[in-house]
């Protein structure tokens, strides 16, 4: 009998991606989103409903078999209220709604946004949470949650992403791909030699779905294997679009203060999560992941910008026409005051 699994979030970004994935691995699929989408695949479910709309919830999770765990306001919202409203009061709703209708598998996708700025690396699953800013603590409370209805017998296990990249990736990462595409240069914090691990959507949906196999709760961390600086990961990125592009040195400290000052008064985009970790190292062990899920990531940094740059580049016409997507990480970004920034750089 084919299995079936709810993508809470499955309009957005990565769990439109993470449905193809459930698919090609024989799964049928269920999608709870507030949105909907244009390009969702032939014979997967829909229910339209909000995350804080318990009832709604709990229809979604009728009949299921795993559900993953998506929904999430992003650093880009911006706003305490909504963080807590939909990254903790959405997750209780997801998890008391699962052990309500007798899920098997919980699979919930949090944020390497936990451990805040890291006092060192590699990161492990056995470094203590210390988030910086409210996205990271309100995903960290989702865990928390996790912890709390597994020793209630539900069987939940967290997926600890570092920053996601592939085809399609948009949001804050729209921004640099046009300016590389524009031939202007790209700025680094300080010397730029903070190292920094992505992951791509390809290899955090395998992820997800290992995780949703496994019986009993876990905690993964999950990354690329091969990765490098922010300086040689845009430098690599900018010497292939052949643009003239060129990565930039900008002081450290100003800079993050200039971020955080713009952002607070809404000239700019970036969140308090970007200030906080454009310029720091951050990387995982995952030697865990690999070992229990037998999982091993296929793309490196440099192969994921290239994949969401060549995307974008093919795709750019419309991005820029459009009017939204289903997500932050689906649509084109207002640059604000970093339009200008881009062109003094």
């Amino acid at each position: 009998m084919t299995k079936i699994a709810l993508v809470t979030g499955g309009s957005g970004y990565f769990g439109s991606l993470l449905v193809r994935k459930l698919i090609e691995n024989g799964y049928k699929c269920r999608v709870f989103d507030i949105s909907d989408a244009d390009d969702r695949p032939e014979g997967v479910e829909f229910i339209q409903g909000d995350i804080r709309d318990y009832p709604m919830v709990l229809k979604a999770c009728g009949g299921v078999a795993v559900v993953h765990h998506n929904v999430a306001q992003v650093p880009l919202a911006k706003d305490d209220d909504l963080f807590k409203a939909v990254n903790y009061d959405g997750v209780e709703n997801i998890l008391k709604a699962s052990k309500e209708s007798g899920v098997k598998k919980v699979v919930y996708t949090s944020s390497s946004a936990v451990f805040g700025m890291p006092k060192s690396n590699p990161v492990t699953e056995q470094t203590e949470p210390s988030p910086g800013e409210t996205y990271g603590q309100a995903k960290y409370d989702g865990e928390v949650l996790c912890h709390k209805y597994s020793e209630l017998g539900l069987d939940v296990s967290i997926i600890r992403p570092r920053t996601i990249m592939g085809h399609g990736r948009l949001g804050i990462f729209q921004i640099l791909f046009e300016w590389i595409y524009q031939g202007q240069n790209v700025p680094v914090l300080g010397s730029g030699a903070n190292t920094y691990q992505f992951v791509h959507s390809d290899d955090l949906a395998i992820a997800c779905i290992l995780a949703g196999e496994q019986q009993g709760p876990n905690v993964f961390n999950c990354g690329a294997s091969d990765f490098g600086s922010m300086r040689e990961v845009l430098s690599n990125l900018c010497e292939y679009a052949k643009t003239g592009s060129k990565v930039r040195s900008v002081p450290k400290a100003p800079a993050i203060i200039g971020m955080n000052l713009t952002s607070k008064i809404g000239l700019s985009p970036l969140g308090a999560y970007h200030a906080m970790m454009y310029g720091s190292s951050m990387y995982f062990d995952i030697s865990k992941i690999k070992s229990e899920l037998n999982w091993s990531p296929e793309k490196s940094n440099d192969q994921m910008f290239i994949d969401s740059y060549d995307w974008y580049v093919a795709n750019r016409d419309s991005v820029l026409n459009s009017s939204g997507g289903a997500s932050h990480h689906r649509s084109a970004v207002k640059q604000g005051i970093l339009k200008i920034v881009g062109k003094l750089l």
